[in-house]
């Protein structure tokens, strides 16, 4: 089998935090489980619910599907751990995110860069010591009026927007497997947009 896939789902644990706009990642590796019948369970040590999947096709690829149990700002210490686990090199680590600087419903994805105020991926880049993962980043758009970001990141959505980002959140769990299936140019010349 080939060398085994991270994908990491950002998000807050809890049910507080279970519908707002900052777990998207959560419910795109969810997504994720679903599809292959898999599901997640508790691994204290890597602090992160856990799931294992495979993709078929000629060669079987394995997924590590993980939502951090750190809390957002603490996000790179499940992934550090994680990664050294299963011995995944940063050139398989796929990070499942909210974007500000996206409009709702837009997808981009792409390979290094910086943090752009987000907590989760800076506290990734610093436990791995570089930013050169993959990052399917799903547009969430910017707070209304003078809203504060981390309200807006934050709030319940109300049941039309749940609808909505399951939607993104299903969207990006696409992106992974044609990312990890085709490559990151074929994968950008399909979904960023």
């Amino acid at each position: 089998m080939n060398t085994p896939y991270l994908v990491v789902g950002l998000g807050n644990p809890g049910p507080t935090y279970d519908f707002t706009r900052h777990n998207v990642g959560f419910w795109a590796v969810a997504d994720l489980a679903d599809r292959y019948g898999s599901s997640f369970s508790l691994n204290s040590r890597q602090r992160a619910e856990v799931a294992t999947v495979t993709l078929p096709g000629p060669e079987p690829i394995k997924l590590v599907l993980a939502k951090p149990t750190t809390f957002m700002n603490d996000s790179g210490t499940a992934v550090k751990a994680i990664a050294a686990f299963h011995k995944i090199p940063v050139d398989h680590v796929i990070v499942i995110h909210d974007e500000l600087d996206l409009d709702a419903g837009r997808l981009r994805v792409k390979t290094g860069g910086g943090d752009n105020g987000h907590n989760g991926l800076k506290s990734i880049r610093a436990h791995l010591g570089t930013g050169d993962f993959h990052r399917v980043r799903v547009g969430i758009g910017r707070p209304p009026g003078r809203q504060p970001a981390a309200d807006y990141v934050l709030n319940k959505l109300k049941p039309a927007q749940a609808d909505e980002m399951r939607v993104d959140a299903a969207v990006a769990a696409d992106a992974v497997e044609y990312l990890i299936r085709e490559g990151l140019t074929a994968t950008q010349n399909r979904f960023n947009g």
